[in-house]
């Protein structure tokens, strides 16, 4: 069987800018055996939240490349020079282009590495492969649409999965139920429900705030918008505090003792959880203003309250909400429900649970490798997983470029440990 220098599993923008990296590389003689392999049947990012009128919350600037290498042929500015479209932009002067521009900018990138990623496979394990007591390589398993089950050798892992929906255990009892889906999936799922009436958003962050807003762009659509928070409060851009999205400020968070890091992970949450653009937060405002005005309560904003519990009946979803200040329940029947809540990042212990023996504790170091015993020799590298350790901007866009030139150079180290190998063709499991 083959052995790969290297297997990436998911091809969103982490690994995207990671296969600009390597192809740099390869240009200045250093070439390395990559393959990417993406679950999804093409390219896609976040594509049922790709809302009219949604932006982007960082400069074009922080795009695959541009930190890292200014001169890149993938940065922002060479894909608007290549549509034709680059003075136009200049003209909007502005930082922040629209989520369907940034996402087809993504899709361009990625055009450029279609030979080295197989889209259509979901990777569901990781396997040792052993050679005189050590473990060798890393055997990937996959498997494509029909079914069929397909095996790779790896020297090497890159896993960028993105983060898994956060659902409450309150809504544990629904999660086949269609009418309740998470945000990530809301584009979609909308279009399923059959002329939904009455629907409930639960959240109070960037998400939750565009789904209310875009629901109430719909006619015949009353909304929820259910909070424990009691009120929107902006993300904070300012420039002192967006020095945390520096590559340096990974070195400070890293660096500084566990519980310190817990202390400045808070200390700087307004930066990206629960909070939303300045200017959403005013559309709302203005929404359940102008209600004041005309009497017409069309939204409710059920501040300070959360979902206690849920049930599914044939005329809707009933919600159990409480009143956090008055400790009040009251029972709701809802069209649909909109999970707002965010996400959890731990499927790589999943992907990794059969080597899991040989990783203490899934410890990262500086380089978003983890930690190995003596005798597992391939290195495991995680995008996307290490905000405890590697501080806020570690889900973000804003490092990508960055943290793919140190994982570039632990991996010129770990290739180095190993001899070529003899090729072969790739296999087909049964």
């Amino acid at each position: 069987m083959h052995i790969h220098d290297l297997i990436g599993i998911g091809f969103g923008p982490s690994n995207i800018a990671l296969a600009i990296a390597l192809d740099e590389q390869r240009q200045a003689g250093q070439a390395k055996d990559a393959l990417f392999i993406e679950r999804q049947p093409c390219f896609a990012w976040h594509p049922h939240m790709l809302l009219e009128n949604a932006h982007m919350q960082i400069s074009f600037l922080k795009d695959l490349v541009t930190p890292r290498n200014p001169g890149s042929r993938f940065s922002f500015l060479n894909y608007l020079h290549s549509k034709g479209r680059l003075q136009d932009f200049i003209n909007l002067q502005t930082f922040f282009p629209s989520r369907h521009e940034f996402n087809d900018y993504l899709s361009w990138t990625a055009s450029h590495f279609e030979h080295q990623c197989t889209y259509g496979e979901d990777v569901f394990e990781v396997l040792p492969e052993t050679d005189n007591d050590e473990v060798a390589y890393l055997r990937v398993r996959s498997r494509d649409e029909s079914g069929a089950v397909q095996e790779r050798l790896t020297r090497s892992l890159v896993i960028s999965v993105g983060g898994a929906p956060n659902v409450a255990e309150c809504f544990a009892g629904l999660k086949d139920d269609p009418r309740v889906f998470h945000s990530s999936h809301y584009l979609r799922e909308l279009a399923k429900q059959d002329a939904p009436k009455r629907i409930a958003v639960i959240g109070a962050g960037q998400s939750a705030a565009e789904i209310f807003l875009d629901l109430h762009g719909r006619e015949g659509i009353q909304v929820d918008l259910i909070s424990r928070a009691w009120a929107f409060k902006p993300s904070d851009d300012s420039p002192f505090v967006n020095e945390i999205f520096n590559p340096e400020y990974t070195d400070y968070v890293f660096n500084n003792p566990t519980g310190q890091r817990e202390a400045l992970l808070q200390e700087y949450k307004s930066t990206n959880y629960s909070a939303p653009d300045l200017a959403l937060i005013q559309e709302i405002y203005d929404v359940f203003y102008q209600q004041k005005v005309t009497g017409q309560a069309r939204h409710r904003f059920r501040r300070r309250h959360e979902v206690i519990g849920s049930e599914a009946g044939p005329e809707g979803v009933e919600l159990l909400v409480r009143d956090l200040e008055s400790g009040h329940t009251e029972s709701t029947r809802y069209d649909a429900v909109v999970l707002a809540t965010g996400y959890v990042r731990d499927t790589h212990k999943q992907l990794l649970a059969p080597v899991a023996d040989y990783l203490p504790d899934f410890a990262v170091n500086r380089h978003y490798q983890l930690y190995t015993k003596p005798e597992f020799k391939p290195a495991i590298f995680l995008q996307g997983s290490c905000e405890p350790t590697h501080g806020l901007s570690d889900t973000l866009l804003s490092i990508l470029a960055a943290r793919t030139s140190e994982i570039c150079e632990a991996l010129d180290q770990t290739t180095a440990l190993y001899t070529p190998s003899p090729c072969k063709q790739e296999v087909t499991a049964p």
